[in-house]
């Protein structure tokens, strides 16, 4: 993999060429100083100063009585003790507001390449749906999995000269409420020919894709030909497809061959080997019966759009899955 090809990946670098086959997104460039005080971990987890009063736990209880604990007294000779103010992005947080309320008033985050899927349980919707700039904020502060875009970006590449990109994006991307997961699929070309397509969340079995296996494996290659095959630059490369319940195609992303992109149903070695030699039709895998459901494969599904709260249907799925994974892990001593 070369670094060139990592970079088209990034959301701002293929966004404009495919638009008008997209989610609506709008996108900003970050000022270092953000950068730096999403990687600081050295002092306590401050949130910024918002300009417009706005909350990412408004509902959060402030102990006064607590807090005085942790004053500091004004005649203190140790200014290590002093506490640091909180950071203020003013400029940053006004055009992210006001692309918020242009996108329909809510929306989820992407940086370069990735989102905080792993903080969706810290929002108060349990998902990655934000309404205001301290929500983003929150997310993005405390991810792991941002650190990849952060720190790691290049670490595959054969040609790696740096490990981060030089300007770093924040993508605001339309959240639409009637995101039904079972028609995201992951397509995967080699040589620029569309050899894999396959369900992007496969936790679950859906039935409805028995009966439109066909009929979506036809648009979607056809879409592939119309909209993407010869403009996309890359040879080998994955994209991510959403199917309306209009029957439109709206790309969702495009993600590196190999390294940590996610094969779901397949295989990198059948991908880079059997399916590219044997030069037959393109491979559409879902998961035809709930035996075929991957309960551990736990990140791979539609990532942006996911509620795990308390309660909700994926809570309750994965709570059930972790239970039967364990009763198939039994050995039979445990019934003697």
């Amino acid at each position: 993999m070369k670094e060139e090809e990592v970079k088209r990946c990034q959301i701002q670098e293929w966004y404009q060429k495919f638009r008008s086959v997209s989610i609506k997104t709008q996108i900003h460039e970050l000022p270092e100083s953000f950068i730096e005080y999403l990687l600081d971990d050295t002092g306590p987890f401050l949130l910024p100063e918002s300009i417009t009063g706005e909350d990412a736990l408004p509902q959060r209880i402030h102990n006064l009585e607590e807090e005085d604990d942790f004053q500091v007294p004004e005649d203190s000779e140790d200014e290590s003790e002093q506490p640091s103010p909180p950071p203020c992005f003013p400029e940053l947080e006004l055009v992210v507001k006001q692309s918020i309320e242009t996108l329909g008033g809510a929306i989820f985050p992407k940086l370069n390449w990735s989102s905080p899927k792993d903080t969706a349980w810290i929002s108060t919707t349990g998902n990655l749906k934000c309404t205001s700039f301290s929500e983003i904020v929150l997310l993005f502060k405390s991810s792991e999995t941002l650190t990849h875009d952060l720190c790691h970006a290049f670490d595959s590449c054969d040609d790696k000269t740096s490990s981060r990109p030089s300007t770093f994006y924040v993508a605001l991307r339309k959240w639409y409420p009637s995101f039904h997961p079972e028609m995201e699929f992951r397509c995967f070309v080699s040589h620029r020919i569309l050899v894999g397509i396959s369900q992007r969340d496969v936790t679950s079995f859906y039935p409805v894709l028995l009966e439109k296996k066909e009929d979506l494996e036809i648009s979607i290659q056809a879409f592939f030909m119309e909209n993407v095959q010869e403009i996309f630059e890359s040879e080998n490369y994955t994209f991510d497809v959403y199917v309306t319940k209009s029957g439109r195609i709206k790309i969702i992303d495009f993600n590196p061959w190999g390294a940590f992109t996610l094969p779901l149903l397949f295989n990198w070695e059948e991908l880079e080997t059997g399916l590219v030699e044997s030069g037959d039709s393109v491979q559409f895998r879902i998961i035809d019966t709930r035996c075929g459901v991957r309960p551990g494969l736990k990140t791979a599904v539609p990532y942006d759009y996911l509620d795990t709260s308390p309660g909700s249907g994926w809570d309750q799925f994965l709570r059930n899955a972790d239970e039967e994974l364990r009763m198939q892990s039994k050995s039979p001593e445990d019934d003697a």
